[in-house]
């Protein structure tokens, strides 16, 4: 049975990175809940900042459900071409509106399990669209949020699903929201996949991984 660390510990945790990262937030750029699932549909397997960079056109393009549901295919294709798997990806975010269109009013719905009826849209995005859409207290298990949260030792599973669950556990519901960015921030700043920056981390001194000599 793994040492669950205390509330001491998750809240010098959680504090720290605020002061590390105060600009921690949503890295995706819309303007609406509907532009939002599709920036977070994009974002699949590839950067945000590779998603802002095509969705002002993609936007502008398809300001609404209707729109996007009546596109061509290719057309939509042309847009966020410079995605990967961006032919499935079009065909997602088309198949999206057209969902939203018929089944809901063209209204993207505040739920999970109805979001997740969408094409190409995961437990991971529907927790995003639930956060900063409907601005719920939500956990979103990318893959900075899974590697951080169990290098750490906030949480001690092998996939996804307990690792939110295990999140949830343990921090704060009130700051779900806010340890879930802290987290990707510092995936993407620090705490990397390959090589982190432990001697510039400002946790370490509570990371189980640096403490065991794992990094």
């Amino acid at each position: 049975m793994y040492k669950k660390k205390t509330q001491d510990q998750v809240s010098y945790i959680l504090t720290e990175l605020r002061k590390t990262y105060p600009d921690a937030g949503c890295a995706l750029d819309y303007d609406s809940i509907f532009h939002l699932v599709i920036a977070v549909a994009l974002s699949a397997q590839t950067t945000d900042v590779s998603v802002n960079k095509v969705t002002p056109a993609l936007f502008r393009a398809y300001e609404t459900p209707e729109q996007l549901a009546a596109a061509p295919p290719e057309e939509i294709e042309g847009y966020i071409r410079t995605l990967g798997l961006y032919k499935n990806k079009a065909k997602n975010i088309r198949g999206m509106a057209e969902m939203l269109v018929h089944d809901y009013g063209s209204e993207v719905p505040q739920s999970m399990e109805e979001l997740q009826k969408l094409p190409g849209v995961g437990r991971k995005t529907a927790n995003v669209v639930l956060s900063e859409g409907f601005h719920e207290q939500r956990i979103a298990v990318d893959t900075h949020v899974f590697r951080v949260s169990n290098r750490i030792g906030l949480a001690h599973a092998n996939d996804v699903g307990k690792t939110e669950e295990q999140l949830m556990d343990i921090l704060p519901y009130d700051h779900w929201t806010d340890a879930h960015h802290l987290l990707i921030f510092h995936g993407r700043r620090c705490c990397k996949a390959r090589k982190p920056s432990c001697e510039e981390c400002p946790i370490r001194q509570e990371c189980e991984a640096f403490l065991k000599g794992e990094v």
